[in-house]
């Protein structure tokens, strides 16, 4: 049985020499790639460009890690009901605007809650509302704006998938809230974040079939747990000082042992999704089979003292993402008949 450092009584395995090795850590200046300033960001009037920075526009990587679990929920419900190639897409298109918007909202306030926190780390200091570029009064108008917007494209899904779209804000709200009483803010994170595993089915099928939705959500709640552990340790000595809670702390030295455990749970529960849904060689093959070697890439050449090495395996994740929507598309295409001399 793996012990987590930390397990039973985190706040006291964090003031024993592992704590001790952090806060010497810390002297040294925290060094995260930060992506290169875009050309739209450049050609942006002045006083957009905080908004723009604000919903994380200029680092899409949210937005791709909130898509997939939609994309490959809705190709799987695709499969099972024949839908056709435009309808797919269809809503494809919709849940990938609908990501890029969302996750714009989820950010802002995450912000907002979090903006003295931030004013304390390194990596964070320089947020609009942490460095005062934007003011919390028009942080919440710049959030109705989205907010609407992603009502828009809620609503054109069914009543049913409506109402279950809805049922996720408390989770997106509550989410930055739980770093300051909790050492697992990244499972609520993993309830929010994979909500679309959920959404993606019902809004192509009209339900869920939720013999399928559940290992896929579920799955993807571990997918999460490795991600954003990973991300976590590149601010774990500032976390530290401003009393911020992770599963990166949370798991101390053992993290890549922990980690270990929450890659075989996403790949046994996306081979449980698959299987459930009657899914074909292809998505087996492209789906777990790479996830599996893909993670195992990850967790053994992570340097999780890196920050710049932490933020690579990060933003790695969303080419995993599209080797996955690569598999269901392949069982898609195979049921369609597509390869029907090869399968």
């Amino acid at each position: 049985m793996i012990r987590f450092a930390g397990a039973s009584r985190p706040h006291k395995a964090w003031n024993s020499s592992v704590l001790l090795n952090l806060r010497l850590k810390s002297t040294a200046p925290i060094s995260a790639v930060q992506p290169k300033e875009s050309l739209i960001l450049r050609n942006l009037p002045t006083k957009w460009r905080p908004y723009f920075l604000l919903s994380r526009a200029d680092k899409p990587i949210g937005s791709f890690l909130l898509f997939w679990p939609c994309a490959w929920s809705i190709t799987l419900a695709s499969s099972a009901t024949q839908a056709t190639p435009t309808e797919m897409l269809k809503y494809l298109a919709l849940f990938g605007t609908g990501s890029l918007i969302m996750r714009g909202a989820g950010c802002v306030i995450n912000d907002l809650w979090d903006r003295k926190l931030d004013a304390a780390v390194e990596r964070t200091k320089t947020r609009p509302l942490a460095a005062g570029d934007v003011t919390p009064a028009n942080a919440v108008g710049f959030l109705g704006l989205q907010l609407s917007a992603g009502l828009g494209i809620l609503t054109q899904l069914n009543m049913y998938s409506i109402l279950l779209g809805a049922s996720s804000l408390s989770l997106v709200t509550i989410y930055p809230f739980m770093k300051r009483i909790t050492y697992w803010p990244q499972a609520v994170l993993g309830l929010a974040f994979n909500w679309g595993a959920l959404l993606g089915y019902s809004a192509i099928a009209g339900s869920c079939a939720w013999h399928t939705v559940l290992p896929l959500y579920a799955g993807s709640f571990c997918w999460t747990i490795v991600y954003d552990t990973i991300y976590a340790h590149q601010d774990k000595t500032d976390d530290v000082h401003a009393g911020i809670k992770s599963t990166a702390l949370l798991f101390g030295e053992q993290t890549k042992p922990a980690l270990t455990l929450f890659s075989g749970g996403f790949v046994g529960l996306m081979s449980a999704a698959g299987y459930a849904a009657d899914a074909t060689l292809p998505f087996y093959l492209l789906g777990p089979g790479a996830t599996a070697a893909h993670l195992a890439w990850q967790l053994k050449t992570v340097n999780l003292d890196s920050p710049t090495d932490c933020w690579a395996k990060f933003v790695s994740n969303s080419k995993l993402g599209v080797i996955i929507w690569l598999g269901t598309l392949a069982d898609y295409l195979n049921r369609m008949g597509f390869f029907a001399s090869f399968f």
